[in-house]
């Protein structure tokens, strides 16, 4: 009720906004014709790195916004070199429609319309972008906001726009030097303190970049060089359950986590335009993302309503309990690290063959590498130590604080060993994770465009892409051992050497415990025992796609009547040739193999964009698509492992023959087609003051035909690469697979309502001030887990999205509040193992504060002082379990940060 009233408030000031400013406004111009060209006037670049003020950006914005041809929203270099954020990822967010899920405190992943990020694309200059990750989406904390100069997000998608992703498509631009009329250098440089109090050198960090763009040879010649560095200690507190029994929680982990992040960015344009028939451009990006952390913790179980001996609250969630007989913890101290390398290159070349004609060519390379490290350090209590009086108490703030009467500062109650059989058969002490990703795309593309001077086409394109890319997962894992033969009979333990003792005390949970050096431990005091399972195996793939994309798209310039009507309409063919090659494991230690498979697909994606330009600088926008994302990477693998099942309840629905023991088949599905879904827009928009503000209002319904989620069958063993002499005539030759597939769809849809004001528009002595509100509302009848899981919501929506901005630029004086609000949702994080998992979680408002100050006259004119605040109100990072109560948190503190920027 309360959402539906914000709804409805919202609604109506914008009405009211749009019916006042336009008061304030003079009559509209008479309508011309809009420009023809979609791919330059929806991603225009800008006029300088960083302008002198918040209004400009935005205003520039809203010019790309209005002339758009497809439903967009965008973002302009201004917003972001004024007053910068940590990565793009923070100003996207800020978009109606738009959220961004965080990891580490870094928005990293964006879900547009209620989507995750799987069923998005990114483009960079119009070009296809790869991934670190385990899947396509792209981590946008991977790009530097500094060397990015605008972003337009298609929400609604052409023809011509190659790449496209079915909730949407982000298209993040660099600077085109020629379009600036004098040379310029930019300097920005900040130090950043986060406020939550560890040691001293994990408490600063820096950044600072430097832009140059100059122009050569009468202009014909162009040149734009970025860099940008990023050095950013991390700090959290680290809480995390582990289930509830009758509303008693049954123990968790509790960790004291530091980092340090450091990210090196290049940027690189070179413009050569001799006239006004030929251009080419080539553009270079690089970026170096390096993250290390160390998580020092306690670990331990409570034993549940076993060793209850008083318990507060009530059913549901036990506030506050007094346990005894707690034997089982465990000091973990681990490290976790990731190298990352992205690498994209684009050339393009412009011909115009006559006053008609014109023809495109593009090639462009994108690559990335991902190194990670998993390492995990284990110390559980020694055999006979127990605490017989710990205290659990709820906190609001979503995690418990604990009491333990134990000194966990004691090396002697503790022992380096297995904590409890955990490496099955091996005396595992800890345990190493080593992760290697690639991911390259190799694109080249041919466009031909026909003008026309009559009718109500303005022009003609058609065109081809070929695409070649090749994404490769590799897993190497190995047991920490204290002993040669690494027996689980030889889980003796073994007392913590002295010098790898550090403290760690937490400040966080009520614990202060055992600290270890656990790179010390695994330089000196470990053995490595290699592992093979089939878990690991399956970690171990790669995917191929060529994918040739054909298109034709008419561009409409016209008029009904006296309404003027601009848009477009289009068609894509779209074959994919996808492959895999893997690892098969087999039942009771027999020898796997290799296996690879296959498949071909051809799609067809026509699209309509139509925007009527009515008085008073209205316009009412329709979209109509087949929108198509191509399925996870992770998914489509071809691994796949073959176990044997005993303990199958008997099940009317299963065949006689298949009541008996039998096989049993996981993994993924190289066979799987892409989400399809038919898709309807629909805007309705008002500007004012030329594109100073704008109110709208918009609809989307997205029916998906097919969704992707894991489904069950039978499979007959010998129509497998099962080794024919292994297969068991003692089971039933038909068995049971569980892997995804293609399933039911349903539809996702919501509405939207954005206003962006300048105050001045309403009253003349607010001049300086300025607005900027968006509200979204979605909801989905998709059941993502199959009908058997009727209940569960469709990851990445969050059902009430809202965003809020207030600023003052005047005098040199800048300022700005913003806030952003969603609504809880299912995410992924990594899991057990390394692999994805999802997780719920809880609401969350993030709020920034940036103040500034630009000199406006003397000889250090321009020079710019920057005071921002990151996470005002130290939102935590929250995951619910099903009853909502708490399954992780993680806080960060508030980061501030003090600059100084200078151009010239």
């Amino acid at each position: 009720m309360k959402r539906n009233l914000l709804s409805m408030a919202l609604a109506s000031a914008t009405l009211m906004l749009a019916t006042a400013a336009h008061a304030q406004d003079t009559p509209p111009p008479p309508q011309q014709a809009q420009p023809d060209q979609r791919s330059d006037e929806d991603a225009k670049t800008l006029d300088t790195v960083t302008v002198t003020g918040i209004r400009a950006s935005i205003e520039k914005s809203i010019d790309t916004k209005q002339s758009s041809t497809s439903i967009v929203e965008a973002i302009s270099a201004e917003d972001i070199g004024k007053l910068p954020d940590t990565s793009i990822a923070d100003s996207i967010a800020r978009l109606p429609g738009l959220t961004a899920q965080r990891f580490g405190n870094r928005p990293q992943e964006i879900n547009i319309r209620g989507f995750a990020g799987d069923f998005s694309t990114a483009l960079l200059n119009g070009r296809e972008q790869v991934s670190p990750g385990n899947n396509r989406g792209v981590e946008f904390d991977q790009y530097p906001s500094e060397l990015i100069n605008s972003v337009v997000v298609y929400k609604t998608p052409d023809g011509s726009l190659i790449g496209q992703g079915l909730s949407g498509t982000i298209d993040l631009h660099t600077v085109r030097p020629l379009d600036f009329k004098e040379p310029v250098v930019a300097l920005n440089l900040r130090g950043d303190m986060n406020e939550i109090e560890h040691d001293d050198d994990k408490l600063h960090g820096s950044r600072f970049s430097a832009s140059y763009i100059d122009q050569f040879a009468d202009n014909t010649v162009g040149l734009a060089l970025g860099y940008a560095q990023l050095n950013n200690p991390t700090q959290s507190h680290v809480f995390e359950g582990w289930g509830y029994d009758s509303g008693v929680i049954n123990g968790g982990n509790i960790f004291d986590v530091e980092g340090d992040n450091t990210r090196k960015g290049f940027m690189g344009v070179l413009e050569f335009r001799p006239n006004e028939m030929y251009s080419t451009t080539l553009d270079l990006f690089y970026s170096k993302f390096d993250r290390e952390e160390t998580k020092r913790g306690f670990q331990f179980s409570t034993g549940g309503t076993g060793n209850v001996v008083s318990r507060e609250g009530d059913a549901d969630l036990a506030t506050r309990v007094q346990f005894q007989n707690v034997n089982f913890g465990v000091i973990r101290n681990d490290v976790n690290a990731s190298y990352d390398d992205l690498f994209a290159i684009g050339w393009n070349h412009q011909l115009r063959l006559n006053d008609q004609w014109t023809l495109r060519a593009d090639i462009s390379n994108s690559s990335t590498k991902r190194e990670e490290r998993i390492l995990e350090t284990y110390a559980r209590l020694a055999p006979g130590v127990e605490d017989d009086n710990v205290v659990a108490t709820h906190n609001p703030d979503g995690y418990f604080d604990f009491d333990f009467s134990l000194d966990l500062t004691d090396p002697a109650n503790f022992l380096l060993m297995d904590p409890g059989g955990w490496g099955g058969d091996r005396a595992q002490a800890g345990y190493l994770k080593d992760f290697d990703v690639t991911d390259n795309l190799t694109s080249v593309r041919f466009d031909l465009e026909r003008t026309f001077d009559e009718g109500m086409f303005s022009s003609l394109e058609f065109g081809v892409n070929l695409t070649d890319r090749k994404k490769t997962r590799s897993s190497f894992e190995n047991t920490l051992c204290l002993t040669v033969g690494c027996t689980s009979a030889e889980n003796q333990g073994m007392a913590i050497p002295p010098q790898y003792i550090t403290s760690s005390d937490l400040n966080f949970a009520g614990i202060t415990f055992l600290g270890l050096d656990a790179l010390g431990l695994l330089n000196d005091v470990y053995i490595l025992n290699p592992k093979n399972h089939p878990d690991i195996s399956k970690k171990n793939w790669d995917v191929h796609e060529e994918v040739t994309t054909l298109y034709v798209q008419g561009n409409i310039n016209t008029d009904l009547g006296p309404v003027p009507v601009r848009g477009n309409v289009g068609l894509q063919v779209v074959n994919a040739q996808q492959s895999s090659d893997g690892f098969q494991s087999l039942p009771l230690g027999a020898s796997g193999g290799p296996v690879s498979d296959s498949a071909s697909f051809t799609h067809y994606l026509p699209s309509l964009n139509l925007s009527f330009q009515l008085p008073w600088d209205q316009y009412l926008r329709f979209g109509a698509a087949r929108q198509m994302a191509r399925p996870r990477m992770d998914e489509l693998r071809v691994n796949n492992d073959i176990a044997i099942d005993f303990a199958n309840p008997p099940n009317p629905n299963y065949p006689d023959e298949f009541q008996v023991p039998h096989y049993a088949m996981t993994g993924g599905n190289t066979q799987l087609e892409p989400w399809l879904a038919n898709a309807y827009d629909l805007s309705w928009e008002m500007y004012f003051g030329g594109s100073k503000g704008y109110v709208s209002a918009a609809y989307f319904f997205k029916d998906l035909k097919t969704y992707i989620y894991t489904q069950e069958g039978f499979f007959d063993i010998r129509d497998t690469a099962f080794p024919p002499n292994l297969i068991d005539p003692s089971l039933s030759p038909i068995g049971r697979f569980s892997r995804p597939a293609n399933g039911t769809g349903g539809y996702v849809r919501g509405h939207e309502i954005a206003v962006s004001i300048p105050l001045d528009l309403l009253w003349e002595p607010l001049l300086g001030f300025g607005i900027q509100a968006n509200y979204a509302d979605n909801d989905s009848s998709i059941q993502p887990y199959g009908p058997t899981r009727p209940n569960e919501p469709l990851p990445g929506l969050s059902k009430y999205v809202t965003n809020g901005t207030v600023y003052f630029e005047r005098w040199g004086f800048a300022a700005r509040v913003s806030a952003r609000h969603r609504s809880d949702f299912v995410g992924e994080v990594q899991g057990f193992g390394g692999d994805r998992e999802k997780r719920v979680f809880g609401a969350e408002t993030v709020t920034d504060v940036q103040l500034g100050y630009t000199l406006q006259s003397g000889p250090m004119k321009d020079l710019s002082f920057l005071l921002q605040v990151n996470n005002l109100e130290n939102e935590p990072y929250q995951t619910l379990d099903g009853s909502g109560r708490p399954n992780t948190f993680s806080e960060y503190g508030r980061t501030y940060l003090l600059g100084v920027n200078y151009k010239f």
